[in-house]
């Protein structure tokens, strides 16, 4: 299986090989650049830890997240490391039972690992990554005790995040070679609070993508099925935390990119409201677009993991770096002890598929079982909010995007043909849709209040992956992206069975997108893949919907 991606790619390799532009002293193409950089990532892995022919799992091989175990090529130290929750990781580094040495050289072996099966890093610094670990090491043998929070623990990034002398592509050829003069606000804190940092995680182009592929670094496999989307834009995260290449990572959502690689790959994510976290010196695919906010918040294989990072960041008061965030401390959230949760079975444009139907059937069975009030929640103003995040998206009429990628003569993916087509506003219809989006958002609250919600359980996606290439829909995280409500995908703890989970032939198609997607839903090739949902709460409600997220999941496992 080629995990370098699409077939243009070779051909960019090939054009940079004949060297062409290069002789006659023109611009580098998008086709050099991307070679140029793909090259390099690769001769950033340690030639130590580059996958022996013998040992490489074969293309037919769909799931590969049992091959460092099965494979031999591991020590049993390392796996052992690797194989622990961030919440366990730090209990043992804050009392010296690991040193960050060890730990970060095992996610650093285990990273360039999930990379080269899955295709899922777009930076490697793993030297920076040993220096940080071993003043941590130096720090704890000085002092007696950790450098903070997350003392020692390898926390993986978004290709977004800034680190310095470190290129921030976002998936397009022309920051190639244009490394951060600093790091992001978020990254100072992080490194303050013990972390350390040893690589950057791939995106789609510009980070506007429900799957995670560009024109620079190809694609992201799916781990649980390489045949499968790991989902975007966070999709290199959630690729690399299924291989446990990274025990907790960072991720941005502007209309899903959290949530979906989450429910794609069967982890835990927090979409928080804008201002909780630090967004400052991130780079941006549409820098200047904030009619939708795009925020930063974790990815972890468990809700505690999600959970320490964001009381990390929080705790650390990132108010007094970044002006767009709130004075708002953690605030340890306190539950009644019935929930009343509002339940959409669908959205009135694309209904789920069914293992999603069946899942979102079992956990309010489940939450009934444990006494939790359900009530019925309308879909009625799903399309409304979506078309407006549509329509906010493409207000430039696609000249930010476009006028990164003409540089290098890159062309335009067909997934964002969108961006080729749309007519830029003016000013004055700009405000008017800003007023669509702020009457939108207050008759939500006022329904949402009337119906004395504590939260809102739906699918994350209409399906619980689907075949690369194949992604449609992101109507059901969209939305709360306009609304800028706090909201986490997780786990529902059960699988698709293709026993069960067949074609559905007694829905109503709600469109044509949702027949689509009902018409080439593969049961068997979905088969033992998790099912994710969704938990959502109103907006600067981080801490409630993550306590929520955990009495769902007592729920579920009664």
């Amino acid at each position: 299986m080629t995990v370098s991606g699409d077939s243009n790619l070779t051909n960019g390799a090939n054009s940079a090989a004949n060297g062409v532009n290069a002789a006659s002293g023109a611009k580098p193409s998008w086709e050099e650049l991307s070679a140029k950089k793909r090259s390099e990532l690769q001769a950033s892995i340690p030639k130590e830890w580059r996958i022996p022919e013998n040992l490489m799992p074969p293309d037919s091989q769909d799931d590969v997240t049992g091959w460092p175990e099965a494979s031999g090529w591991f020590t049993e130290e390392e796996l052992a490391i690797t194989s622990l929750t961030a919440e366990e990781l730090l209990s043992k580094l804050a009392t010296g039972a690991l040193k960050s040495l060890d730990v970060t050289q095992a996610f650093c072996k285990r990273a360039a690992a999930a990379h080269q099966l899955t295709n899922c890093l777009s930076e490697i610094f793993f030297d920076r990554a040993i220096a940080m670990a071993r003043a941590r090491d130096e720090y704890f043998a000085e002092t007696g005790k950790p450098m903070g929070p997350l003392h020692g623990l390898p926390i993986s990034l978004k290709d977004n995040i800034n680190v310095q002398n470190v290129d921030s592509t976002v998936g397009m050829a022309v920051h190639v070679g244009d490394p951060a003069k600093a790091d992001a606000t978020l990254a100072e804190i992080l490194a303050e609070a013990g972390a350390v940092f040893y690589v950057k995680t791939n995106v789609p182009t510009a980070m506007m993508i429900a799957e995670t592929v560009n024109n620079v670094f190809g694609r992201t496999l799916n781990p649980r099925n390489r045949r499968t989307t790991s989902g975007g834009s966070s999709g290199g995260e959630s690729a690399l935390i299924v291989m446990k290449g990274s025990p907790v990572g960072v991720g941005s959502d502007i209309g899903g990119s959290l949530r979906i690689p989450a429910a794609c790959t069967g982890i835990f994510t927090l979409r928080p409201s804008s201002g909780r976290f630090p967004v400052r010196n991130c780079r941006s695919g549409m820098p200047g677009q904030e009619a939708v906010a795009s925020v930063n918040g974790p990815l972890a294989p468990t809700l505690e993991g999600v959970k320490l990072y964001s009381k990390a960041v929080i705790n650390a008061q990132p108010w007094l770096r970044d002006p767009k965030c709130v004075p708002i401390p953690w605030r340890d959230a306190e539950l009644p002890s019935k929930l009343r949760i509002g339940v959409m079975w669908h959205d009135g444009m694309v209904q789920p598929t069914a293992p999603v139907a069946r899942a979102l059937k079992h956990t309010v069975s489940r939450l009934k079982a444990a006494g939790h009030e359900i009530v019925e929640w309308d879909h009625a103003d799903q399309a409304e909010g979506y078309l407006l995040m549509q329509r906010m998206f493409v207000a430039d009429g696609g000249m930010t995007i476009k006028s990164q990628l003409e540089p290098t003569g890159e062309p335009l993916r067909t997934e964002m043909a969108p961006y080729g087509v749309a007519r830029e506003l003016s000013t004055a219809e700009m405000w008017k849709l800003h007023l669509e989006r702020t009457d939108f958002q207050n008759r939500h609250l006022d329904r949402w209040n009337k119906a004395g919600l504590d939260a809102l359980l739906l699918p994350t996606i209409p399906f619980n992956t689907v075949k690369s290439g194949t992604f449609k829909h992101v109507g059901y995280t969209g939305v709360y992206n306009v609304l800028d409500y706090s909201a986490v995908s997780f786990p529902t703890g059960l699988d698709v069975d293709g026993s069960i989970d067949v074609r559905r032939e007694d829905y109503t198609p709600l469109s044509d997108e949702c027949k689509d997607i009902h018409e080439t839903y593969d049961a068997d090739l979905m088969h033992g893949l998790p099912i994710s949902l969704q938990l959502v709460a109103r907006r600067l409600e981080e801490e409630k919907v993550l306590a929520m997220t955990g009495r769902v999941l007592e729920a579920l496992a009664a």
